[in-house]
């Protein structure tokens, strides 16, 4: 069922939600959850979908925040429902026009879900502070996507400035086969582990938040090296007998190396945003163990940048060479006259 309200107000899409429910037999409602997605029109498809297959693990009410204009002078608000349709939950997409796009707050407030957690999440680009944005504030759990920012390794340092206790980042999420893998290769009997190294893509905040992770448990000097991707495509340990080494370079396959044993297979797929997804959904609380990751990163990132660039001393000009002084030209001899010469 889809119903779409032109210029309407925050009362009539709450009244149409709950006659919509009537007429499809469900007046309760079952949603243990309210996710408000803020996008603009090029990404809300994408978002959408995504919201959807996660929505069939957690049945929630969805709230698209678009804003459209906000340079108008008149303030409009568009909605457009659906329900059943497209998943067990319920979407409502609000385009805001005009200053009302500036307290996109006040009109998603009415419409959460009554005592249920708040998920809100930034498929683009994310906002300074994300406890400090006015969607955010609303939210227990803030979910961002550093990979999607103009800036993105800018983008994570400045989340990890920010961090409060709710926050995450996608970029996390996609390690989490990463660090899975390496948590039950470790597990073994392994000898003592000198340092390590992270290959990836240029500019890839997972690889970031990986070789910091890394640094932080093992508490070892991790180094992040480059390659062709995609994605991440390595991890090696180095130890006394030898390198353990994760090895995926085509995004799909990971061979897994260890000292003295086979080399073994292993699936290591990189994951759609609907997976992504519903792997943040799945819990609320607080995640110390990407807070420690993140902040590592920014104290890095910070130090690196607070290192004074070495001054280039000017080359010393070359001495100038003597000349030879000129050879002294010798002088006539006076002559004295003899006697009898004219």
């Amino acid at each position: 069922m889809n119903i779409d309200l032109t210029d309407t107000t925050t009362r009539r899409i709450q009244d149409a939600l709950t006659q919509a429910r009537h007429q499809m037999g469900g007046p309760a409602v079952g949603m243990v959850l309210t996710l408000v997605i803020v996008t603009d029109e090029s990404a809300q498809y994408d978002s959408l979908r995504a919201a959807t297959e996660a929505a069939r693990e957690h049945p929630c009410r969805v709230l698209t925040v678009i804003s459209r204009d906000a340079r108008g002078n008149s303030s409009r608000l568009d909605a457009e429902i659906r329900i059943g349709e497209t998943g067990p939950g319920e979407t409502v997409l609000l385009r805001m026009y005009g200053p009302l796009a500036e307290h996109a707050d006040s009109v998603v407030l009415p419409l959460l879900v009554p005592d249920a957690p708040v998920v809100t999440w930034w498929p683009g680009q994310a906002p300074v502070d994300p406890s400090e944005d006015g969607l955010g504030a609303l939210a227990a759990r803030r979910i961002t996507d550093s990979y999607a920012g103009l800036d993105r390794l800018g983008t994570l340092a400045q989340l990890g400035r920010a961090y409060q206790p709710g926050d995450t980042d996608f970029s996390w999420s996609r390690l989490t086969p990463w660090r899975t893998l390496l948590a039950a290769a470790l597990d073994q009997k392994t000898s003592a582990i000198s340092n390590g190294a992270v290959l990836a893509e240029p500019d890839s905040p997972s690889a970031e938040l990986l070789a910091a992770w890394l640094s932080v448990r093992l508490g070892v000097p991790v180094v992040r090296d480059t390659s062709e991707g995609p994605g991440i495509t390595a991890v090696r340990l180095t130890t006394a007998d030898g390198d353990l080494a994760i090895t995926r370079p085509d995004g799909r396959v990971a061979t897994l190396s260890r000292p003295g044993q086979p080399d073994r297979q292993v699936a290591l797929m990189r994951r759609p945003m609907a997976e992504l997804l519903a792997e943040e959904l799945r819990r609320l609380d607080p995640d110390d163990v990407y807070e420690d990751a993140v902040k590592r990163f920014e104290k890095d990132q910070a130090a690196l940048q607070a290192r004074p660039e070495p001054v280039l001393e000017p080359e010393p000009a070359p001495e100038p060479v003597a000349e030879p002084a000129p050879a002294a030209t010798p002088k006539p001899r006076a002559t004295r006259k003899k006697a009898g010469e004219a």
